[in-house]
């Protein structure tokens, strides 16, 4: 047996870095990010994908944040969990006091790191499904759902073509008429739970650890 990594996609190259090459790794899925907008549909995604993971993995590495619906999930499901301890990704990658500081500087803030900004805008048409929508211009919605946000903060997190993304989230910047700014990140937080979910891993002999 070994550990299986269910994560969001939003932060699916982070995570990648963070696990990337470990042997113990049986299992790898990552979910769609707009399952965030219906918390509740989140949760039950989740709960649904932990009751039906292959016999060969013992524990799993949650890449979730408590994203509204998902605190306490751990101690509700059979097969033993770790997740990231903090409200979402955002707070992942920033720490949850980095977190709060910016979404008080100068307005609302569109947080967009790195493994999000990959996409760039067409990837913002089809989280939102503005893409489903006929009659108008997907940049017609995109700018009234963005009405009262004042900055676009891009989040480097050091992942490969980062400065491809950073153009993606200058495109994003200007389409919807924000102010672009940016920040570095980092995976600590990421680490850390990784690293708690090999100590609980080799506490339950879960794949031969040393």
């Amino acid at each position: 047996m070994g550990i299986g990594i269910l994560g969001c996609d939003a932060i699916r190259n982070e995570l990648e870095i963070v696990t990337a090459g470990d042997p113990e790794v049986v299992y790898r899925e990552y979910l769609e990010f707009g399952l965030h907008l219906e918390p509740d549909r989140l949760r039950e995604v989740i709960l649904e994908k932990l009751g039906s993971l292959p016999d060969e993995v013992g524990i799993v590495f949650l890449g979730y944040g408590h994203c509204q619906a998902l605190k306490g999930l751990p101690e509700q499901v059979a097969i033993p969990v770790v997740m990231l301890e903090c409200e979402d990704c955002i707070a992942a990658l920033l720490t949850s006091d980095r977190y709060h500081l910016e979404k008080k500087n100068g307005g609302l803030t569109w947080f967009y790191p790195a493994g999000w900004a990959v996409d760039g805008l067409p990837g913002m048409v089809r989280l939102f499904h503005l893409d489903c929508v006929e009659g108008y211009s997907p940049d017609f919605f995109l700018k009234i759902m963005f009405d009262g946000f004042s900055r676009c903060l891009f989040i480097d997190t050091g992942i490969e073509g980062v400065e491809r993304c950073e153009t993606n989230s200058l495109d994003v910047a200007k389409a919807l008429g924000l102010r672009h700014e940016r920040t570095l990140g980092n995976l600590d937080m990421l680490r850390a739970s990784w690293q708690r979910t090999k100590e609980l891993a080799r506490s339950l002999d879960i794949g031969g650890m040393p």
